[in-house]
């Protein structure tokens, strides 16, 4: 079974509103080791987010002399450049704000965070209510799960239930989350789809495939 966001997401999330200066969210970071935080409007909606990445933007173009736009800012794009012009969250933050639901799956999670490069994303309820965050450190948590409950679902879930095969058919050995799968298959298309799906347990970090091809017919 997939884990979903809510059983590895922190409920401890720190925030800011839309009018918070760039002083107070300088000093928030700083304070929380924290490298982004979500932006709540006053129904506590989340309606942006705001980063390092945001403010050193700023920073970067405020100490170019007048009239002097130098090697940084000439190369930020204008929309950065207005935006770093901004004074509050509302100015500097990321909108619309990347979320996932409690329900989604870490694996789901973890693509958002791969495609759109960001650390950490801010989860909302059905009403847009933010209820936690999710880090890159919490998507990879799911990997600390034992090997053998690796194994007993690849070999129970996987190979008897989704495609009704007998288990005692193949050899399953899992090390430090590495899965092993031997056995011979009745097609090479059916070997390729089973390491395909073992690819997808959780707590999988690879998986090495040495089926043997079917007999010729």
């Amino acid at each position: 079974m997939k884990s979903t966001v809510r059983e590895v997401m922190s409920t401890r999330v720190i925030w800011v509103r839309k009018g918070a200066s760039f002083r107070e969210m300088a000093a928030a970071l700083r304070e929380h080791r924290v490298s982004a935080f979500p932006v709540l409007d006053d129904d506590d909606k989340v309606i942006g987010v705001v980063s390092e990445a945001d403010l050193l933007t700023k920073e970067a173009l405020d100490s170019e002399p007048d009239g002097m736009p130098g090697m940084i800012a000439g190369i930020l794009r204008r929309k950065e450049q207005e935006k770093a012009r901004g004074i509050t969250a509302g100015d500097l933050m990321t909108s619309p704000a990347i979320t996932v639901a409690p329900e989604d799956t870490v694996e789901h999670a973890a693509r958002l965070m791969h495609a759109r490069k960001v650390k950490r994303l801010p989860v909302t309820g059905a009403d847009g209510r933010l209820v936690g965050i999710i880090s890159r450190a919490d998507v990879l948590a799911v990997f600390d799960r034992p090997d053998t409950e690796i194994r007993k679902e690849i070999v129970a879930d996987v190979l008897r239930e989704e495609f009704a095969l007998d288990p005692k058919d193949f050899k399953v050995t899992v090390k430090d989350g590495v899965v092993t799968l031997a056995g011979t298959p009745e097609t090479a298309a059916l070997g390729h789809e089973i390491a395909h799906r073992i690819r997808h347990v959780q707590g999988v970090v690879a998986v090495r495939d040495r089926l043997s091809d079917p007999p010729a017919a």
